[in-house]
């Protein structure tokens, strides 16, 4: 199980990111490994179990010592870090496309509330959250963001550019400035494109009343592919998690396993 969920070449970008653990002067029982954890989180993340229902045999110790493992490395920015190194990697290798850059969301329930949920729109407001992603040409995630459902989603757009990845570019390399950014009809605002603008990025945002809805997913369906994707993770397609942190955690994890996968 080892192997399937935490691949050589996955842990190898992992293993130097992760904190270095001090042992206690006290002693106490053996501290799981940090790869054993990590497939423990993400069997969890694409199952959807509780985490008291981890299994025993997979020997990523106890549900609970890898929820304590998860939120240790949140705190520390872990999944970030490993996002970013991914992303860095398949810039090296050419295999981002800066010409063109898509953003959208999701909105998903959030059966028991908690930080950073609100009333959904489209589901008779029960309480849910929303996830904000900017992926490549090709669907790569490059950035993602977590809101309550009731956030409009043309608020976010200048916060998801602002953390757009900051990578290493060589001298002859490619750029990672994104040309062109697609947006549906949610981003027709004025102060959207002059945020795009205003950050050399021309602004492709459809327009309400002027444009007709068949022509709208010629360039954006890799955003909704790439949902797709997300979705595959049950943890994220229901948020059980009432904290914010938790949640996000899983969703940057799961971003940057999609990432992984194009190496």
């Amino acid at each position: 199980m080892t192997k399937k969920l935490v691949r050589d070449e996955l842990w190898s970008i992992v293993e130097h990111l992760l904190p270095q653990h001090i042992p206690s002067p006290k002693g106490g029982r053996p501290r799981i490994s940090d790869r054993a954890a990590l497939t423990g989180i993400i069997f969890v993340l694409k199952t959807g179990i509780p985490w008291e229902e981890l299994p025993q045999e997979m020997g990523c110790g106890s549900g609970m010592t890898c929820w304590r493992r998860l939120q240790e490395w949140q705190k520390a920015g872990v999944w970030e870090k490993i996002h970013c190194s991914i992303l860095q990697t398949l810039h090296d290798a050419h295999k981002i496309d800066w010409t063109r850059v898509c953003i959208d969301s999701s909105v998903n329930p959030g059966k028991k509330g908690g930080q950073l949920t609100g009333p959904n729109p489209v589901d008779r407001g029960r309480p849910g959250s929303k996830h904000h992603v900017i992926t490549d040409r090709n669907g790569i995630p490059l950035a993602v963001a977590l809101t309550a459902a009731n956030r409009n989603d043309c608020k976010m757009l200048t916060h998801m550019l602002d953390n757009l990845p900051i990578l290493n570019t060589f001298q002859g390399g490619p750029s990672c400035h994104p040309k062109k950014l697609h947006a549906d009809k949610a981003y027709d605002y004025s102060f959207c494109r002059q945020a795009c603008t205003l950050r050399n990025i021309i602004p492709r945002i459809a327009r309400r009343g002027v444009e007709s809805s068949s022509h709208l997913g010629k360039h954006r369906w890799v955003v909704e592919r790439t949902f797709a994707w997300l979705h595959r993770y049950r943890r994220l397609l229901v948020r059980y998690e009432r904290r914010a942190d938790i949640h996000s955690a899983f969703l940057t994890l799961a971003v940057a396993l999609i990432a992984f996968k194009f190496c």
